[in-house]
């Protein structure tokens, strides 16, 4: 480790074998509770390992970095190189807390994610495809090989230079961070966040009840629903969803188990259809 009037500061090597443990290692023990949580941590390992000394310290620090973690793993990048650098401000000894590291993780996943979904999922890649397979006719390898080498290419470099702005950021935002206008800045990157998954489940999550269910008068109670509050269940779904992770801590799993009972229940009852037919 490189020091400079005792002052930390992570080495090219180290950082380079963070960035390669994230670029093939994001999706490392994937899993439906944890995401790319572990993959997260690897990533974060040799940093850890340089700045702390002590095995206690670097336990602690990496404990940071095992709360849930999910993005789109090319443009997300850039999140890990920002705790990169807010990492070594912290072992530097600057006033930057784990609530304030995992305020920006958790606040800049959501809409990196959507942005790279669009750019990289939704646009790069079936760009890449459309021209392997016209390079494909007949049988052709070149199809294979021109995908495997352009997208291998620009994977390294996109992410290359997300994580090395990320790391220039996180040394940066540290008086940002510990300054004034830390809570302002933490509270609004939670707000777009917050915003992003509001969207998600207005969008993407669908819940109804039955239309055979009908209120005195002839009235069909979902249309009800939506007259007093349109996408009113799945909104109140995704604050159950919030509530039984973040208050009463419970993992996704059993979150997903909980509401696989409610569905259960309410499709005997009556309350949901599920559309089978016998």
């Amino acid at each position: 480790m490189a020091e400079t009037t005792g002052k930390k500061k992570l080495s090219k090597k180290a950082l380079n074998r963070s960035f390669w443990n994230w670029a093939y290692g994001n999706l490392t023990c994937f899993s439906q509770e944890h995401m790319q949580t572990f993959g997260y941590l690897c990533a974060m390992l040799p940093l850890v390992e340089e700045l702390y000394d002590k095995p206690e310290d670097q336990k602690n620090a990496l404990m940071t970095y095992s709360a849930f973690f999910n993005t789109e793993p090319q443009v997300g990048t850039m999140v890990v190189g920002i705790t990169a650098g807010l990492e070594e401000a912290r072992a530097n000894g600057e006033a930057v807390t784990d609530e304030a590291i995992n305020g920006i993780r958790a606040g800049l996943m959501g809409p990196l994610a959507g942005l790279g979904d669009s750019l990289v999922v939704g646009t790069l890649i079936p760009i890449l495809l459309g021209i392997a397979l016209g390079l494909s006719t007949d049988g052709s390898p070149l199809g294979a090989i021109f995908y495997i080498v352009v997208w291998n290419a620009l994977m390294f470099l996109g992410m290359r230079l997300a994580y090395n702005q990320g790391y220039e950021l996180g040394g940066k935002a540290v008086e940002a961070l510990v300054g004034p206008k830390a809570t302002a800045l933490r509270d609004s990157i939670v707000m777009v966040g917050t915003m992003v998954i509001g969207a998600v489940a207005a969008t993407w999550v669908s819940i109804t009840v039955s239309a055979d269910l009908v209120l005195p008068g002839g009235t069909v109670f979902q249309d009800t629903l939506d007259g007093i509050f349109p996408k009113l269940l799945p909104c109140l779904f995704t604050l159950l969803c919030w509530w039984l992770m973040t208050k009463k801590k419970l993992t996704p799993v059993v979150t997903m188990l909980i509401l696989v009972v409610i569905a259960f229940v309410g499709v005997l009852i009556g309350v949901f259809n599920p559309g089978l037919s016998y």
